[in-house]
Order: structure tokens, then sequence, then C-alpha cells
């Protein structure tokens, strides 16, 4: 993968435009439950709901949510009181996270940073940092890792989610999910992106993160129910503490 740059002023950003592009195109159906991103207006009470588990009650937190998207999750964490920030770098996307909270009612900062660019600026800001389903499309997700250690105040939790590297995820995330159940558009997900906990793990450790908690979430294309399960094999969610 190549990396983006704004201009040659300013160093390498840890994004692949082709991979912006993709969402941004995709950016006016972020909050149409049935669309392309019906799976995650699915799975997104379940990861509240862990989030709350591990980390306690949000409100009065602060909270960063990276990689925030169309703002789906963000909105949900300041719901639940907490003060959020959501940070993304596609454009089309942010448009329409500021548009459905205006809609909404609710208050969320979103802002185009990269998370390391964020870091330099905010070092030891948040209580709780969210970074989903993001780090499968970027160059370097150490590099997201460190820099989500980084935004987060000693003793305050960091949350990621991503997909395992196996024969069973090449087989249900993209065979599956993108060309059977067409869950997800064709093209979302590169095999080769993806990361062991294993991997993410000896990031996180790396980063100053220790590893606390793991949850697998599992698709039941029958009853069309997700749930989280302790089957990490395709989907997982790891909680980190500082």
């Amino acid at each position: 993968m190549t990396t983006q740059t704004h201009d040659t002023a300013r160093p390498a950003v840890n994004a692949d435009q082709a991979e912006l592009d993709k969402f941004g195109a995709l950016a006016s159906r972020w909050w149409d439950p049935e669309s392309e991103f019906k799976p995650l207006h699915a799975i997104n009470p379940l990861r509240l709901e862990w989030i709350q588990e591990c980390a306690g009650s949000l409100a009065g937190k602060a909270v960063l949510d990276v990689g925030c998207g169309g703002g789906i999750l963000s909105e949900a964490m300041a719901r639940s009181g907490a003060e959020v920030t959501g940070i993304d770098l596609a454009d089309k996307s942010l448009k329409v996270a500021r548009l459905h909270g205006l809609e909404s009612g609710v208050k969320v900062d979103y802002r185009k940073i990269p998370v390391e660019e964020l870091a330099a600026e905010r070092p030891g800001h948040y209580d709780v940092v969210t970074c989903m389903e993001m780090l499968e499309h970027v160059p370097d997700p150490a590099s997201i890792v460190r820099a989500c250690a980084a935004l987060t105040k000693p003793g305050g939790w960091v949350f990621f989610s991503t997909l395992n590297r196996n024969a069973k995820s090449f087989l249900f995330a993209i065979v599956g999910a993108e060309y059977v159940l067409r869950l997800l558009p064709r093209g979302t997900h590169s095999y080769e992106q993806f990361i062991k906990p294993s991997e993410l793990s000896a990031a996180a450790r790396g980063a100053g993160l220790e590893p606390v908690s793991m949850r697998g979430m599992e698709y039941n294309p029958i009853t069309q129910i997700y749930t989280l399960s302790s089957d990490t094999s395709v989907n997982y969610l790891m909680a980190t503490r500082k």
C-alpha cells in the first residue's frame, strides 16, 4: 500500500487514499440501516455495551473515536454521556457525520486530522479511545496503536476491533460476507491486511498498553443476528489499558 501526503512540507499520512475514496463514495448511506453499513448498525449496540462493560459508565468521560466514519459509534457514546471527539480523514464521511449530528442533536466534535498528529497535540488527554474496523485499512497499523496509546490517560482504556488472518477469516469475512451473503460491498477488505490477535497484542504492549479482554463477534446468517462470543477466529475486539 502507498501512503498519502497532503503536501511536500508535511510528513506522510498513515492512510491509503483508495481506502478513503472507497468509504467516501458510500458516505451518503452511512445512516441508512438497510445500506452497505447495515452490519455496523447491527453491531453498534454490542460494541457500546462491551466498551461500557470494560471501562464503566462513559458519562462525563473524554472519549476519542479514531476512524469515526459517519459517526455511528461516536453518537452512541455521546448519547451515553461522553464528551466525544471523532476523527477521520475521509471528507465526505465527516460531512455526513456532522450533518447527522445536527439532525439528531447529539454533540460530537468531528475533526479531519491524522491520529498521529492529534497524539502530538493532545497527549494523555482521553479516558477512552476507540479504533474500530480501521486497523485493517491502513498501511501501518502499529503506528495507529502507538498514537492511540499516546492519546490515552494513564489508567485509560483503548479499544480495537479488526479481523483475524487465517483461512476461516478469508472464507467468512471475504468470500462469505462480500460475495455470498453480500453483507458488505465487494473489495471492502484485503486479506493481507488482516491482523492476528497475537500481532495486535504485541503492538499494544509495545505501545504501553496491556491487553485486558478479548471477544469475538459472530454472525448467524439464518437469524441475521450478531453476537459477542469467545470465538476470535474471524472478527474480534480487544480491550487494552494504559
